[in-house]
């Protein structure tokens, strides 16, 4: 049959024929044969003696297909039994090499079998014995003692307020920030305000408080979540964000053992999630990087977290129901937004304050300083000595600062009355137990008039002591005591605070038309440019010329005056110098002047009358379109708006206008 072009016979043929049904009974079983010609129908060709009819019984078989083909002829049919013999044959072959893969394959199976069987044994012994060895058990007792051996309490939580009664200097700002807080519809908020003021402490005390009012958003479990926002890192692949969350990858991060190992990626919660129902407190937001703060804005409007991997398919049956659900529907993180900053408003971002509402916080006053330093006695149970409040209230501005100042005097004490003796030479050593037998009479008087019994004193000497380790300078008043001519205190801004300008000016006599104008070129372009006005208004009202004379302004200390706020000081202390009249000493003032002698609305009121205040001014001079802006709290300073230099100078000099 292997030459067709031999002719065979048509008893040939037939043996050849059922040659091939004997090996496909044997292939797939007399039965199967049976059936499998049924279903294809060709169980009655398989039945028929003619040959050409068996054929087709063979190729419907063979090729699985239950169509009916074309009956070939006896000359036709030694091709097919050839075709039909060589795809037989390569389905034999294949199944050959099958059955020898699933023999290979049953017993790898069965080997992989015995390794799972010991895999899982081992880990049955391990978990019975238990993750524990002599060194991590050497490690845990360690830990247990670090436990029970600690410290007191840190000085900063013993001193820090925990009642609206405690903040001192602030109530403004407290019950602004209650406003927001005590409602239902609660609203984010900034605060604004210099370090070292309490923002924070008002902040976490301010929770507590709403949190017992009725009909509050805040439940008694609300967490108060602090975070400074200048240490905030973060990666731009989200591979960190201790902020907003991130996910842990199987591969690069190293998820959880039992997700890792069916590649499943693990979502991390951040602080907004920690946050959730209470409030996220950031301190220093305006530190903050730009774009985190614009994701942090994005959960704000969602109130929700989302979490993206492209290690996620929703349709893994491995991934729990608990990550499914964070990636799905993401993570609620609805939260009230308090930032704290010692930037100016217009530093911070305009998304952000769009979205909170703004509260300022005022610079404490010597007398807030001093009641802070008594309310830290108290709570420190140490007696302080007359004088210790005010002493500390020269040199500090913050509370923080004041309770610091206070702790290291209180140290003092305690180490002078308890600590090691330095070694002294005899002579110094005598002197000095001398001095000590007297203070310690005298305390002991102290002691049985207050009935303090044995607790700690401190003194004015501990104090200044303590100042002088720290290198502290006091915030001395910059005010002259006596009137000058050519001299006025003109006022600033730095940060929160405001500052003294020391302006002082000379005016000389020189050949007509030589004169000059000399100004401290560090000031700035602005303040020099201030100059040149106040040389135009004087020469209005006074008719002299200008040039005829050199005119040099100075401000002492070489301060830099960023906007026109000068304008006014140049002019009144150019003038006192021209007509040698003396300006008063406890007169202040601010303001922008004009070539016609109008005095011009200028920044920063609030501030500037703190720090004439703190100065020891006792008369400030505004332009009367910044009326509006002086605090109603304002006590202890006389504020006059003024229109005119006219007016300026009718309180600012002691002698009369002359011109």
């Amino acid at each position: 049959m292997d030459d067709l072009g031999i002719a065979l016979s048509e008893e040939q043929l037939r043996l050849n024929v059922d040659a091939l049904y004997a090996v496909l009974s044997n292939f797939y079983g007399a039965d199967r044969l049976v059936l499998k010609a049924s279903k294809l129908e060709a169980l009655r060709y398989l039945r028929s003696s003619d040959i050409p009819e068996r054929v087709v019984g063979l190729q419907k078989i063979i090729n699985e297909d239950p169509t009916d083909p074309v009956l070939p002829s006896l000359e036709e049919v030694p091709a097919i039994l050839s075709s039909i013999e060589n795809v037989f044959a390569e389905r034999i072959a294949r199944k050959n090499i099958e059955d020898r893969l699933h023999v290979a394959v049953a017993e790898r199976m069965q080997e992989r079998q015995d390794q799972y069987y010991l895999d899982i044994r081992s880990q049955v012994l391990k978990e019975s014995a238990g993750p524990e060895n002599a060194q991590t058990l050497k490690k845990l007792a360690h830990l247990e003692r670090m436990e029970q051996n600690q410290l007191m309490s840190s000085a900063l939580r013993v001193l820090r307020p925990q009642t609206p009664d405690e903040i001192i200097g602030q109530e403004n700002g407290m019950r602004a920030l209650l406003a927001r807080l005590a409602t239902p519809f609660p609203q984010h908020i900034l605060l604004y305000g210099p370090p070292g003021i309490g923002k924070t402490s008002v902040a976490r005390v301010a929770l507590e408080t709403v949190k017992k009012m009725a009909d509050s958003a805040f439940r008694e479990d609300a967490p108060f979540v602090e975070v400074d926002g200048s240490t905030l890192r973060w990666d731009l692949r989200d591979v960190t964000n201790p902020l907003l969350g991130s996910v842990h990858d199987p591969i690069y991060q190293g998820a959880r053992r039992d997700l890792a190992e069916t590649g499943v990626p693990e979502p991390k919660l951040g602080l907004v999630c920690d946050a959730h129902t209470g409030i996220l407190f950031i301190d220093e937001i305006g530190e903050m990087d730009p774009i985190l703060l614009n994701k942090l804005l994005k959960v704000l409007e969602d109130k929700r977290v989302y979490f993206e991997s492209s290690y996620y398919d929703p349709h893994d049956s491995h991934i729990p129901l608990y990550i499914k659900k964070m990636f799905d529907e993401g993570v609620p993180a609805d939260f009230i937004l308090i930032g704290a900053t010692t930037r100016d408003p217009q530093e911070l971002n305009p998304a952000i304050r769009s979205r909170c509402a703004e509260v300022f916080f005022a610079p404490l006053e010597p007398s807030h300083i001093e009641q802070i330093v008594r309310q830290a006695a108290t709570k420190l149970d140490v007696r302080i000595e007359e004088g210790v409040p005010e002493l500390v209230a020269e040199y500090a501005i913050e509370g923080r600062k004041a309770n610091s100042v206070l702790l290291d005097a209180y140290g003092l004490a305690r180490y002078n009355t308890g600590g090691p003796k330095q070694a002294q030479d005899q002579k110094h050593e005598q002197a000095q137990e001398q001095e000590q037998d007297q203070k310690h009479e005298q305390a002991q008087e102290q002691e049985q008039q207050t009935g303090s019994g044995n607790r700690v004193v401190v003194t004015v000497e501990h104090v200044r002591e303590a100042l002088r380790s720290a290198r502290l300078t006091p915030f001395s008043s910059k005010i002259p005591k006596e009137d000058q001519v050519g001299r006025i205190m003109g006022l600033g801004v730095a940060g929160f605070l405001g500052s003294m300008l020391d302006i002082e000016a000379q005016v000389y006599r020189v050949q007509e038309g030589r004169g000059q104008v000399r100004f401290n070129e560090t000031a700035g372009s602005m303040a020099r440019d201030a100059v040149f006005n106040a040389a135009s208004v004087i020469r209005n009202i006074t008719g002299h010329d200008m040039h005829d004379y050199d005119i040099h302004l100075n401000v002492v200390g070489g301060g830099r005056i960023d906007g026109p706020s000068a304008g006014l000081a140049a002019t009144l202390a150019i003038y006192s110098a021209l007509e040698d009249v003396p300006l008063r000493a406890d007169v202040a003032v601010t303001g922008e002047i004009s070539i016609q002698g109008r005095v011009k609305g200028v920044g920063g009121i609030p501030e500037k009358l703190f720090g004439a205040k703190l100065a020891g001014a006792e008369i400030v001079l505004i332009p009367r379109e910044n009326l509006p802006e002086v605090p109603l709290t304002l006590k202890g300073l006389e504020v006059v708006a003024v229109e005119t230099i006219e007016e300026a100078m009718a309180i600012a000099l002691r002698g009369e206008i002359r011109g």
